[in-house]
């Protein structure tokens, strides 16, 4: 997260903008800032003489004030990784400067500097001090130790005072400004990373979901297959063809879907080829599950509208994954399908009346068969129940809102209208 900030920053504000990011995340530029200080040293040493003619009063500028002045200058370079011993640093030359007498003017600008560098930094009490500091020991030297200073001069304005606490004030808001200002973008960015990091995390949910729908449905029905060909295979040469071309189908589907999320995968923000499935691919997905030796009723109530793709998908996987375990897991081989369109919500069950298979353990075990089934539902606001029957076997029943106004659909493949709710 300290990376990406100065990233972000140099995007809109170029070097400039990336330096002060690194000084305020707590990184060190590789760089000093040679250029800026140099202008600063020129414009105050110049600037504080040009100021002197105009402040008769005050002592003139001569060598010690000159290199009061770059001194104070070159404390500047080392403002971005030192930025508490500047301020101090700063601090200490001006007040020397004007406790010497020399002229008002652009001194300040190193001050300013050194003290904003440490209140960006977030050393804000050193800035403070520094500030006041320099401005307290002014009205000392202008009010009580005049006397025992030289040059040897009256006491100081009041209204000089209050016009160099009005700066004092002036320069730790700006540098309060600036900090804050900073310090919303550095959140607003890792806000902003944190949620490219859900989205990704999210994205990879439910690309193992996916996977693991489309492996375990299309594996579960050729390990089925595969051991009626190895039955058959000398028995009935026929039925073994008919296990192996269903092997064949479900391979080559599975591939297809698997290509299919692999593809994105590698070229992301590309729309896929091929359409995510839906229920319109249920009478595939019961064929397969009858070339499994499983077969299925499906029975639809209700007017069904056209659903939304989140809905679609996660309707044709979860009758899919159901369908899944009742093959691997039960011993029945045949089940029910209800689909049924209430007002505002989907309803999706599936029955069997088989007992659980010899030793494949529960249906409603440790997989994540189930696991994948209620986080579909759960992402669109819907429920999945899944557990035996009190009259044997097991159901599976999922209830999925339906968002937006229905629109007309796809008529039911089997008409039904009404089906009486069975005893859970």
């Amino acid at each position: 997260m300290e990376n990406a900030r100065p990233t972000w920053v140099r995007r809109r504000s170029g070097p400039w903008g990336a330096r002060w990011a690194a000084v305020t995340s707590g990184a060190r530029p590789s760089r000093l800032p040679w250029l800026s200080t140099l202008v600063v040293a020129i414009v105050v040493t110049a600037g504080s003489g040009f100021a002197g003619h105009q402040q008769p009063g005050r002592v003139p500028v001569d060598s010690l004030a000159r290199a009061l002045l770059i001194g104070g200058a070159a404390l500047l370079l080392g403002r971005h990784r030192f930025p508490r011993t500047v301020a101090l640093g700063t601090a200490a030359v001006t007040a020397v400067y004007l406790a010497s007498g020399y002229p008002y003017g652009p001194v300040f600008l190193i001050l300013a500097l050194g003290a904003f560098a440490a209140v960006v930094a977030g050393h804000r009490t050193v800035a403070w001090c520094a500030l006041g500091g320099v401005w307290v020991a002014q009205v000392l030297v202008g009010h009580w130790l005049y006397g025992a200073l030289p040059p040897h001069r009256g006491p100081g304005s009041w209204g000089q005072e209050l016009l160099a606490l009005v700066w004092v004030v002036a320069v730790i808001a700006l540098s309060e400004l600036v900090r804050v200002r900073r310090e919303r973008l550095a959140k607003a960015d890792e806000e902003r990373a944190a949620a490219e990091r859900r989205r990704a995390d999210e994205e990879r949910l439910r690309i193992a979901r996916e996977l693991h729908d489309v492996l375990a449905h299309s594996i579960s029905v050729i390990n089925v297959q595969a051991g009626v060909g190895l039955a058959l295979l000398d028995q009935d040469p026929e039925q073994a063809r008919t296990a192996l071309t269903t092997i064949r189908d479900a391979s080559k589907e599975a591939l297809g879907e698997v290509r299919q999320v692999l593809g994105a995968l590698r070229a992301p923000g590309e729309a896929p080829l091929a359409p995510a499935p839906g229920l319109d691919r249920l009478p595939e997905l019961i064929e397969q599950a009858r070339h499994a030796g499983l077969a299925v009723d499906l029975t639809t109530a209700g007017s069904r509208a056209a659903l939304a793709p989140g809905v679609d998908l996660a309707a044709f996987r979860i009758v899919q994954e159901a369908l899944t375990n009742i093959v691997r897991h039960s011993g029945s081989r045949t089940a029910r399908v209800l689909l049924r369109s209430l007002p505002g919500e989907l309803e999706i069950r599936v029955d069997d009346d088989g007992p659980a298979a010899s030793g494949a353990g529960e249906p409603s075990g440790g997989g994540n068969g189930l696991v994948g089934m209620r986080e579909r539902a759960a992402a669109l606001g819907g429920t999945v129940e899944a557990g035996p029957r009190p009259d044997g076997g097991f159901r599976v029943r999922a209830r999925i809102p339906l968002a937006g106004a229905p629109e007309p659909g796809r008529g039911p493949e089997k008409a039904a209208p009404d089906v009486p709710e069975e005893e859970s």
